[in-house]
Parts: structure tokens; sequence; C-alpha cells
């Protein structure tokens, strides 16, 4: 078997993004291949940990990915603030004698750092273009934590196990490796908080992290960490907003400063994402069809919607809006040129980390949450089916099946996108639906 087979028949998924499925990543061809060590969301903790644990399977990983796209290069993105791990890493490059191929960059500390196209730019110099994707520039952009299951994927390794930061206005913050499908109250508890009534979490990190509706689910391959405070937090009225009261407090507050724009990581990468513009569209009923089609060039990084307006609007919101309605009408925007260039000014508008994180509030909760050894053993585990993009895996057990950790129990379906998934404990197959599949402990 192919290692582009092991890593398809393993599962492997961007494990901090949206979760595309990697082997169908590797099949480009680019001259460079990019790892994403930036980790900008603050608190949270889980790469810049894994590096240090794992430097040389991460390289390994990394290095063989390099290989597969045909990479010339292979560049690590690492924030400067991390010294002894880019220290560590570039020792053992040294040892592995593969100091000709790989080079640790040492990125700023921005945010978001860790967008792909901001990363591509910062490491390369090179502007991915309006609507595209990083090979388009010949890169391949994977995280360290991806790289890490390429490389026990070459060993047979499937992906069914996962590390969350638990982080916070709690009294424990960790990062732990727990088995995919585990309840996310069991990861949460971690924290040292046994009741969440006053309490709402956030699914990832604080900038783009969606605040839970549920804490009654399960663990997937995408989750990187929960951020858990309480319900009276800015940022959790922040993103509890609805997309009805934010367009009511957008249309009567709006003064068309345009700093969402001017703050904008797209726009400063010389792309056309304009959120002041949706902002006036929506709020005067402005019927352009072709200026609205800008709104589909957010990255939704959330930096107009909780830095950049001096009023505390909500431009993402008005983004998204258009973003919607234009998906429905399947428009598209359509770039009139090819070839882009930072603007000028990006360099003075960088925002770093520190501040972020004390207008986000969170600056007494920006600590360690150092990896633990806790063993988790969950009673049963449920293993979405649609945890990656693409098609949802197609089940291969029944009801009553012995399985054991590390088996496959859904398939990509025939000619689609998607990801296999695989069990995460030894047990019995309890259920199995459309959206998961229920496995018991024996």
């Amino acid at each position: 078997m192919s290692l582009l087979e092991q890593i398809k028949a393993a599962g492997i998924i961007g494990a901090g993004g949206a979760g595309f499925p990697t082997h169908a990543k590797l099949t480009s061809q680019a001259e460079y291949i990019l790892m994403n060590g930036a980790e900008c969301e603050p608190l949270l903790r889980v790469d810049q940990q894994l590096m240090a644990i794992f430097p040389d399977e991460i390289i390994t990983g990394f290095v063989e990915a390099g290989r597969m796209v045909g990479a010339g290069k292979a560049l690590i993105g690492i924030k400067k603030k991390h010294g002894e791990v880019i220290e560590l890493l570039r020792q053992r490059i040294t040892a592995l004698k593969l100091e000709d191929y790989v080079e640790v960059k040492e990125l700023p500390d921005i945010y978001p750092a860790g967008d792909e196209q901001v990363l591509v730019y910062e490491l390369t110099g090179r502007v991915v273009p309006e609507t595209g994707i990083p090979i388009m520039v010949g890169c391949v952009v994977v995280n360290s934590e991806t790289a890490l299951n390429i490389y026990k994927a070459s060993k047979g390794i499937p992906v069914t196990e996962k590390y969350i930061t638990v982080a916070g206005d709690v009294p424990n913050r960790v990062t732990v490796k727990v088995p995919v499908g585990t309840p996310v109250i069991d990861v949460l508890k971690l924290s040292g908080i046994e009741d969440f009534s006053d309490y709402a979490v956030i699914d990832g990190g604080p900038m783009m992290g969606p605040v839970m509706s549920d804490i009654g689910g399960f663990v997937t391959k995408k989750n990187k960490g929960f951020v858990i405070l309480h319900k009276d937090h800015f940022l959790i009225r922040k993103k509890s907003v609805t997309p009805e009261q934010a367009r009511r407090v957008n249309k009567a507050t709006c003064e068309q400063c345009r700093m969402c724009t001017d703050m904008c990581p797209r726009y400063l990468l010389g792309h056309n994402m304009q959120p002041h513009k949706m902002m006036r569209v929506l709020n005067y009923s402005i019927d352009d069809l072709e200026g609205q089609k800008i709104a589909q060039l957010c990255c939704q990084c959330n930096m107009c919607e909780l830095f950049a307006c001096p009023a505390g609007l909500h431009p993402k919101m008005a983004n998204l809006y258009f973003k919607e309605k234009l998906a429905e009408q399947k428009i598209k925007y359509k770039p009139d040129k090819t070839e882009f260039e930072a603007r000028p000014v990006r360099e003075y508008r960088l925002v770093p980390s520190k501040r972020l994180i004390a207008r986000l509030g969170l600056k007494s909760f920006d600590l360690p949450a150092p990896m633990t050894d806790i063993e988790f053993k969950p009673e049963m585990i449920r293993v979405s089916t649609a945890q990656h993009v693409g098609a949802p895996a197609s089940p291969i057990v029944s009801v009553g099946q012995q399985v054991h950790a590390g088996q496959m129990i859904g398939e990509i379906p025939a000619e689609s996108l998607g990801a296999a998934i695989h069990s995460s404990i030894d047990g019995t197959v309890s259920e199995v639906t459309a959206d998961y599949i229920e496995i018991r402990r024996n």
C-alpha cells in the first residue's frame, strides 16, 4: 500500500480547520509544502506542545507529505515567541539530516497568522488569489497535528485520538489526548467545573469558534479546544447575537468609518473584501448584486467584528448574510485578475496577539494549559459520519458487531470526497444511523 493509500485508509483530515481530507490535498503538485504551527487563536495550546513532544515524528510526517507533492522546499511556520520549540525543531532537523530540505521560519505573534492565506504570504511572499486556495500559488499547507497523523499512518495507525485544549475562566487549564467520539462533557469536566449552568462553551478558538448550543455532543477529529466562560462574558454575549439582532444594531449605528475594512486580513493581502460596503448595502437596502458578491471573500476570522469596529457592531454578520443569500441563488464572485499584491499599509495594521487577547477580555485566562497524561476510557463513544469536508462516511458495521480500537467502521462512498472513520475503543456496536455510529465498551 502506498503512503497516499495509507493516509486515505487512516482517515486523516485537517486537524485544526474545516476538516478537508488530507489524501485529496496531497494529490496536488506543489513547489512548497508549508506546516502551520502558528496556532494563532488565543488560549489554544495543542500545536506548540505537540511539536515539543513529537518533533521527529512531526518532521518526518511533514517531509513525507512534501515528497508526495513534489515540493522542492518544506517550510515550518511557528511564532517567534516559541523560542524553545523553534530551537528544538532546528536541532532535530539537523540530526535527521534534513536541513537542505526543511526550514523553520519564524512568524510574528499576530492574529490571524494561522489563516492559510496569511501563512502563505508570511512564509513565501506569495498572495493566494481571491476565492483561491494555496495550491494556486504552488503551496500545500498541513498543520502540525496532521503531520503527526501522516507519520502514524505510515506505521499503519489510523486517526482514533484527538488532542484538545480546555481553557478559559476555569480552575484547571489542560491539554489532553482523548479518543474520537468521547462525550464532550467528560472533557469539559477536566476544567474542574461540574455544573455548567452558569457557563457557555466556545467550540474552538475565541475568535472563530461558535458558542455550543449543546454540550452533550461528542469529540470529532476537528475539535481543537473548548473555551469555557461565564455566560455574561463579553465574548459569549457577542457571539450569541442572532442575525436579526445584528442587522437591527448595524442599521441603527454604523457610521461607515471603514475600520472593519482597514483591518481586514484579506483586504490587507490585496483582496477586494470590504466589510464596510456590505454594511452599507445591507443597512440601506441597496440593490447592487455585483457589489454584494465581495462578501464571498470573507474568511470569517472575526477581526472586523471582535476587534476593529469601534462601535462593537457586526460586520461579519453582514458578510454572512450576503454569502448565504448569494449561495441560495448559486451566484459566485469571479475575480477580475489572477495576481495580487499585499497592500503597502499591511505591515502597520497587523494586530499583536496580546493586544487582541486584552480586547477580548481574556488576559487573565492567557495561561499555560499543559499536556496531561490522563487516560480517557469512555464507556460509550459516538463517532460522527460527517466530521470532514465531503460526503459522510458510509457505515460498514452493524448493531451487535464486535469491533476493536483502530478498526474502520465507515468508508468513503464510491467516487466521493470524504474520509474514513474508525472505532477508538474495543466494544460492541450499539447503534448505527446516518449521522453516527455508537459503540459501547465491552
